[in-house]
């Protein structure tokens, strides 16, 4: 996430520069959460579906709706999610507390399947997933806030995102998959002043990564 959310005030001395501060809730997100390494299949599938569902809008819309897309997706429980049928586009294309675009949510479905068919596969997304992590010697040497306004994707993320289509995964493109590798902590993309950057750094070193 390179954007600044609508209605930034500025950078704070603590935070990355697209935190507002008067955001509790984007404050929330960035401090406890985005970063942090995840290795849950469920909460993996569900940032992967939050990231295509926000191209093209703001990361803070898609924040905004995060329950009611929890809601309606049944938690983003990756097998009842494979078994939504057509009754279920309908019901989630009337559904105004979610993004209603059929493409986006006919590809939920599909990815859903497709996941299933991975996990069966490789024994767990988070496996999957996680061989995708860039190596220390191709990450960035400075982490400032000019770097990260033009960092919205890398080789590890355009090979993710075409690992991911060959499996019948859709609305996961190099950029999709660089904004989900920055939140579910494959990277960390913290500016180097921020807070957050240590905690977060900590977390992944403690971090076992699936095998």
């Amino acid at each position: 996430m390179t954007e600044t959310p609508e209605g930034g005030s500025g950078p704070s001395p603590a935070r990355c520069f697209w935190v507002p501060a008067d955001d509790e809730l984007y404050v929330d997100y960035h401090d406890r959460e985005w970063g942090v390494p995840v290795a849950d299949d469920t909460r993996l599938f569900e940032k992967l579906t939050l990231e295509s569902f926000q191209s093209g809008l703001s990361w803070r819309t898609i924040l905004g709706k995060r329950e009611n897309f929890r809601r309606a997706f049944a938690g983003f429980d990756v097998e009842r999610v494979a078994r939504f049928d057509e009754a279920d586009v309908d019901r989630l294309l009337g559904d105004a507390g979610i993004v209603r675009h059929r493409g986006k949510i006919e590809a939920a479905i599909a990815n859903a399947r497709a996941c299933c068919r991975l996990v069966e596969a490789e024994g767990s997304l988070a496996a999957f997933i996680w061989r995708h992590e860039p190596a220390p010697a191709d990450r960035p040497d400075t982490l400032d806030e000019a770097t990260l306004r033009t960092l919205t994707t890398s080789p590890a993320a355009k090979a993710l995102a075409r690992d991911l289509k060959k499996r019948g995964w859709r609305f996961v493109g190099p950029t999709t998959a660089y904004a989900f590798m920055q939140a579910a902590g494959l990277v960390n993309d913290h500016e180097e002043r921020c807070a957050a950057r240590a905690r977060v750094e900590a977390a992944r070193t403690d971090f076992a990564r699936p095998a």
